[in-house]
């Protein structure tokens, strides 16, 4: 579209508008009619450790969401010299799972317990079992039992229990609602009926009968809704709670708020069965969508859904870039020391380049980015560890190229099980951050999962945009258009998109890498004793 076409159709309410609350940052991506993004916010934020629990408050997240949307408003005005008074739908997405139990006065029962705590391994564990269906630590399911095992008081007051994107869109719009994916990180779902699986739901019940608590798990949880179905407009409060200088107007559908596993989905056309995605940010997981349900189940993996329902196998990670991050600012201290200018946004291009040159085995060296614990490979606790040995060639290609192994060698242990499963995956498209650096994200990815993987020019964009997309699809969908249909003939039927093919040596010499990464996990798992 034309600048000027732009500009009309943001005065018009022509555009859609995602935003999704992720792990380091909050961005907001506005698109225009052509599915393209016209204007753009972010605001940074990390999580903090209190009490023996990773969390955010509250009040970090409606600053954060405010300066958020006020970057978006200026980036509007900046581009196109108009207010951003209102949009076609928005909808909110955030990390999944955790836990935000709220009592009947809306009040929050405990602070914020987030993906990243694992600290429920007794009641994951024993939901599995009872329900022969993997229960990870991170749903909220396992974070609510938990805190019943542990004989946590606030359970007995407890009236509402959502994800941070429920919370925020039952904030704006009054509605306790959530899309389906982001549901089935909080407790099963049966994709037959598109709501909670009822079975497991009664066989909780039983064991929930004796202890005295005044609800049951269906008075609880949000309702389900999937992507396309009504779900509230933005409240003359929740617009004020958006954006505090009024120009925002309310009465703007929202559509059903989602996880960021579904809103990277999307943003990657990767709803329809043989096809997968894997978003890499501050956690990496993969996303594969069935044709078959899986023989058995596994800890590794999870069974979610995709925005319309349908069923998934989720290989979640708990780590993936930040260890990197943590790694750059210390060289990015080390160049201004030393005199020279760029910071971070040269550095990164940098260590990915160098990454190429690396020896197919890293030399030797072996990099853990376990910053907080990962159960797919049993650390309870993380601590981020480099280890080589005596004779390892420790160079700046070799240690950069370990950098980047280490982000995908966990989501290789998990992705494996799929492969043992017979998965068909005709490819694997990547978004996020570790995309973001020409092919070279895509090409150690091809070489971890022996699959193509595929690049587009959203894959840094990922989760506002794709959240955007569904947006999109709730205000334009048409009559009996699935969200498949939606995505791969109006979104990107003509979009350019880049495969990168495994190539055998690096296959192998990935293959080689786990090998010794799964033989130093000991070293890791001894490294808990450290406080």
């Amino acid at each position: 579209m034309k600048e000027s076409e732009i500009r009309e159709a943001i005065a018009s309410g022509k555009t859609q508008l995602g935003i999704e609350l992720g792990s380091t940052k909050i961005k907001a991506v506005l698109i225009d009619a052509t599915f393209s993004p016209v204007a753009s916010g972010s605001h940074d934020w990390k999580s903090t450790y209190e009490n023996g629990s990773w969390t955010y408050s509250l009040e970090e997240v409606w600053s954060g969401l405010q300066d958020c949307y006020r970057n978006l408003a200026e980036d509007v005005r900046r581009q196109y010299g108009v207010p951003l008074t209102t949009v076609g739908c928005i909808g909110f997405s955030a990390m999944m799972h955790g836990y935000l139990p709220f009592d009947q006065a809306g009040e929050l029962l405990t602070p914020f317990r987030t993906w990243q705590n694992t600290s429920t391994a007794q009641a994951a564990a024993e939901l599995s079992e009872l329900f022969q269906f993997n229960i990870p630590q991170r749903w909220s399911i396992a974070h609510l039992e938990q805190a019943i095992l542990n004989g946590e008081e606030h359970v007995s007051r407890l009236s509402f229990l959502t994800t941070l994107a429920g919370y925020v869109h039952w904030q704006l719009t009054g509605q306790k609602v959530l899309g389906i994916g982001d549901a089935s990180g909080m407790f099963p779902i049966d994709s037959d009926v598109d709501d909670y699986d009822a079975r497991k739901l009664e066989q909780y019940a039983r064991r929930n009968a004796d202890r005295g608590y005044g609800w049951t798990l269906r008075d609880i949880l949000p309702k389900v809704l999937l992507a396309g179905d009504s779900a509230g407009c933005l409240t003359e409060a929740g617009a004020r709670a958006l954006d505090p200088t009024g120009i925002l107007r309310p009465g703007i559908p929202v559509c059903p708020p989602e996880g960021d596993a579904g809103t990277g989905m999307a943003a990657t056309n990767s709803v329809a069965k043989r096809t997968g995605n894997v978003s890499a940010g501050t956690s990496v997981f993969s996303m594969v969508v069935l044709e078959k349900a899986l023989s058995a189940y596994y800890p590794e993996i999870d069974m979610v859904t995709t925005p319309a329902g349908a069923p998934v196998a989720m290989v979640h990670c708990n780590n993936c870039t930040n260890d990197m991050n943590a790694w750059v600012g210390m060289l990015g201290e080390l160049a201004a020391a030393m005199g020279a200018s760029g910071g971070a946004d040269a550095l990164y291009p940098l260590l990915y380049r160098k990454a190429l040159e690396g020896e197919p085995d890293c030399g030797g060296v072996l990099l853990y980015n376990y910053l907080a614990g990962e159960p797919i490979t049993g650390v309870e606790t993380g601590h981020p560890l480099l280890l080589r040995s005596a004779d390892s060639r420790f160079t700046l290609a070799n240690f950069c190229r370990a950098s980047l192994y280490a982000t995908l060698a966990t989501l290789k242990v998990g992705m494996d099980i799929l492969v043992q499963e017979h998965v068909a995956l005709d490819c694997l498209m990547g978004h996020g951050g570790l995309f973001r650096q020409e092919c070279v994200g895509a090409k150690f990815l091809a070489a971890a999962t022996n699959t193509p993987v595929q690049t587009m020019k959203t894959a840094a964009v990922g989760g506002p945009y794709g959240m955007a997309l569904l947006a999109s699809y709730a205000a334009d969908r048409r009559a009996g258009e699935t969200l498949e249909s939606f995505l791969q003939n109006r979104v990107f039927h003509d979009a350019v998109v880049h495969t990168t093919q495994p190539v055998a040596e690096d296959v192998a010499a990935f293959s080689a890498y786990l090998c010794r990464f799964k033989e130093g996990l000991a070293v890791e798992k001894a490294a808990a004793v450290l406080k």
